[in-house]
């Protein structure tokens, strides 16, 4: 289903996180929830992936992760403040201990001369602290910008990790 690639980031993902105990969880914007499918595409998933939040919208982004619509209407979606409240949200509002978030602009349209198709904010929290990640795919289409989105993911949740 995946690219080798991305299944191989996966596995190393899940062993890791089971190796040290740590639980995961996903916030998915412009990913649609392929972070949390390319996770739980691994055999034993389950003993370390908590859940996946899929918020598209905005108001999905205030109603499961707590993000406040005040901030989302000042910095935009697509921003790093929005990024880190949803990887802080999906942490508090599940029983993980690690999560990585996304939101972007996957195209074709909907970007503007300030957030250009292929803009991705990251946002991940674990033991090795909170980190916020930018990401200018360009204009590869919309498959292309949400594969790349999942391969920064996945290295962004090893890294919360500590491995």
């Amino acid at each position: 289903m995946f690219p080798d690639d991305i299944h191989a980031l996966a596995r190393q993902v899940i062993e890791t996180a089971a190796a040290r105990g740590l639980t995961l969880a996903t916030a998915e914007s412009c990913t649609g929830g392929l972070v949390a499918g390319a996770l739980t595409a691994i055999a034993g998933s389950s003993a370390v992936f908590e859940r996946g939040f899929v918020t598209y919208s905005n108001a999905a982004k205030t109603e499961l992760l707590g993000v406040p619509a005040g901030m989302i209407e000042t910095h935009g979606a697509v921003s790093e403040p929005v990024a880190r409240a949803m990887a802080d949200g999906a942490v508090a509002r599940s029983r993980a201990l690690v999560s990585v978030a996304v939101t972007g602009v996957a195209g074709p349209g909907g970007g503007s001369p300030d957030k250009p198709v292929g803009l991705v904010h990251f946002g991940a929290v674990g033991p090795a602290g909170a980190i916020h990640a930018e990401h200018r795919f360009g204009d590869a289409g919309r498959e292309a910008i949400r594969l790349e989105g999942v391969r920064v993911a996945l290295g962004l949740l090893l890294d919360r990790i500590g491995a």
